[in-house]
Order: structure tokens, then sequence, then C-alpha cells
């Protein structure tokens, strides 16, 4: 239905009668002008609110989520949490998603108010990449700019073979999260689709206190779970508690 100013048309009486609207003078109103006009192009801070990951205040994550701390993570049937901690700090740096063989390392950083560090991200896990013996390639993918890395990896029987990982990174207001997809997730579409899930459903939670750029956002082990490498009963239905995990080497 479409909706107009009325007009009238003066009678020969002297009186008005109602004479239609402008759609039938102009062959359409305003509203419909503009709706056959280009839509204006989707910025990507508008399609990360409307998608994910997402910031703690766009999203309820009261329920049906594992409270990290910096990061909270959607629960789903057989996920498995590994908190990684750097072995001279004791201090937790990353989780780790396990789901279906592939993982989803989660980091979330600080990040300056008007301007997004993918781009600087990237070059520097292209230098580390690169002096470790690998390579990396850029591509267009899911969550916009990523990199496909390869690095040197001892294989079972001694010889040697490469790593891939796929690298991901989303801007956000004041924080930045950077994912690492390994197994056949950071190849395989079919394989990645439920962990880019896990990965978008992702709230970060940036806080109020000032934080300089790049600075990690501090995660921690759920209430609910226990510390102990094997816990007799998941915490939750479907869900293996988050263990300690090795010290990593932080990439970025």
């Amino acid at each position: 239905m479409v909706f107009g100013r009325l007009k009238k048309k003066k009678q020969d009486d002297g009186s008005t009668e109602p004479q239609g609207t402008d759609a039938a003078d102009t062959g359409g109103t305003e509203t419909e002008a503009a709706e056959t006009q280009e839509p204006a192009e989707t910025t990507p801070e508008a399609q990360r609110r409307e998608s994910g990951p997402f910031d703690s205040a766009e999203k309820d994550s009261t329920e049906g989520y594992i409270d990290l701390g910096a990061l909270k993570i959607g629960a789903a049937e057989g996920l498995q949490l590994r908190l990684e901690v750097e072995e001279r700090t004791k201090r937790v740096i990353a989780v780790t998603l396990d789901l279906g063989g592939s993982t989803l390392q989660l980091q979330a950083f600080a990040a300056p108010r008007s301007e997004g560090v993918w781009d600087e991200i990237r070059q520097q896990i292209g230098l580390s990449v690169g002096s470790q013996g690998g390579t990396v390639q850029e591509r267009q993918g899911t969550f916009g700019t990523e990199l496909i890395a390869q690095l040197p990896a001892p294989l079972p029987d001694g010889t040697s073979g490469v790593r891939v990982a796929r690298f991901v990174g989303v801007d956000g207001p004041r924080w930045f999260l950077r994912g690492v997809f390994g197994g056949p997730a950071a190849l395989n579409a079919a394989a990645a689709a439920p962990v880019e899930a896990l990965f978008r459903n992702v709230v970060v939670v940036r806080g109020d206190h000032p934080l300089p750029p790049r600075e990690l956002l501090p995660l921690r082990l759920p209430k609910d779970a226990s510390p102990t490498p094997n816990p007799p009963t998941p915490a939750r239905p479907g869900l293996t508690a988050p263990e300690r995990g090795p010290e990593i080497t932080e990439i970025g």
C-alpha cells in the first residue's frame, strides 16, 4: 500500500473532493524512488554488529555462554576448551576451542578507539612466520582479509612436513579479536563452517579500564570449572571444562 499527500480538486460549485495522491501525478512517491536507488554499501563494522563477533554491549550473554573473562564462548555440543598459559608469568593468554577435529585459538587485545589494528598485525604475522621458515598468503575470506600460513613441522615418521594455519582478525569497539583455525577448518570450507559459527558467536568484554593498544585482555577459568587437567565430570552437558595448556608462541 502506497501512502502520499492527499490532494483536492476544486469542483465547479466551489467544493473540493479527494483526487488521489502524488503518486498518481509523479509515478511514485519519494519513498518509492529511494527504494529504486542502489543500497548503500555496508561497512565492515555494520556487518560485524549484525553477524558477530559481538561486543558485550551488543549481545546478551547471560545464558548459554561460558564466561572466560574478556571472552564469552557460546556453548555447543561436543565443544572442548583449553586455556593456554604462559609458562613464565602463569598468565592465561589464549583459549583454544576443539570441535569436530578442528581447533580455533582465540586472543582478544585492546585497540585504539578510532582505528583498527588488523592491517598492522597481519604484516607482523607474515614477518614472524617468515622468520620460522614458513610462508603466508593473503586472501579474501569469510571475515575479510585473512592469512593462510604454512609452517615447517615434523611428521610422525620423522620426515619434514608443514602445518597450515588460517589467521582471521576482527576489529571491534576498542578491541581486536584474533582467531587461528587449525586442522581441517584451516582449508576445508565444510569443516570450517561450525567453527566459524563459534567465532561469530564470541562476545568480547573490553571493560572500561584504559589499556595500551595490543595489550592482551585478561582471561580466566570459568567460575564453575575445575582447573585440574581431567575433571571427573563436565562443567556443562556436552562441554569439557577448560584445562591448563602448555605455553604457546604468540604470533603478532
